[in-house]
């Protein structure tokens, strides 16, 4: 029960940070984090920021308990594999595989969660090419009445294979990413708790996750910039072809600007 709670707790917060990112990254004309806030607030109120988070909300408890059951089962019988004990200190590599099979679980969870999260974070934001010529049918205004509507008008326009659009940038974004999450998550815990990571107190899990959560989404974001540009085009017009054709066009349009745009909200969410 508290699992959930926090993890509710944790969507609600970070949510806000999380519109703000994805408008950064799939958006036009914002500028910086600052400017963002303000356009939003001023355009759309205080229920701008909350756009999309009923998904979220609804799946974080069910997310988290299978992805980090994944992991801690993974290292466990990897454990058990090579030392003959499951509770046997993992070694570096136990830790990576197991990273490795939960960021692939997570992809599988959370792709269709973050998709509907994203349309509807977007649809209402003003579509702006610079090269392509069609333009929009309804610009700047809703497509989509909610995320069960978005999730059945998705599905039943592009099939299952819109609901997973992006799947690809996101499996590039999270099997990495939940290495550079755990690894570190793992060392730091045993090194500020000597007895392990088995009960350590809250305070080494707080810093050790904050330290890993850092070192993990400041490399994972290039490839979450293209992971929302692709699942937030769509809304009105289809704009990228793939990863690669979204890599070189934010690369033509922006250089290497837009892998770093929206670092700050990114780590503050």
């Amino acid at each position: 029960m508290q699992g959930r709670s926090s993890g509710a707790a944790s969507v609600v917060v970070g949510h806000p940070l999380d519109t703000i990112k994805t408008r950064l990254q799939a958006g036009q004309g914002y500028g910086n984090t600052l400017n963002c806030v303000l356009t939003v607030y001023r355009n759309e109120s205080v229920a701008g920021f909350f756009k999309g988070m009923s998904f979220p909300l609804a799946s974080i408890a069910v997310y988290s308990s299978v992805v980090f059951g994944v992991f801690s089962n993974t290292q466990r019988l990897l454990s058990q594999l090579r030392h003959g004990d499951a509770s046997h200190a993992p070694v570096l590599a136990d830790v990576a595989l197991a990273s490795m099979v939960a960021g692939f679980v997570s992809v599988g969870i959370g792709t269709p969660v973050d998709l509907v999260k994203i349309r509807l974070q977007m649809q209402t934001q003003p579509y702006i090419t610079a090269n392509n010529k069609v333009k929009p049918t309804v610009p700047g205004f809703p497509m989509y009445r909610g995320p069960i509507h978005c999730f059945r008008t998705v599905l039943q326009k592009e099939g299952i294979a819109g609901i997973y659009r992006g799947v690809g940038a996101m499996l590039l974004r999270d099997v990495p990413g939940y290495c550079l999450y755990f690894i570190p998550y793992t060392f730091f815990c045993g090194w500020i708790n000597p007895d392990g990571c088995i009960s350590p107190n809250p305070s080494s899990v707080w810093l050790a996750g904050g330290i890993a959560g850092v070192i993990s989404w400041g490399t994972a974001t290039p490839m979450d910039v293209v992971k929302s540009r692709l699942q937030a085009d769509g809304v009105y017009l289809n704009k990228y072809k793939g990863i690669l054709d979204c890599i070189l066009q934010s690369y033509q349009n922006e250089g290497l600007k837009h892998c770093q745009e929206d670092l700050i909200s990114l780590l503050l969410s």
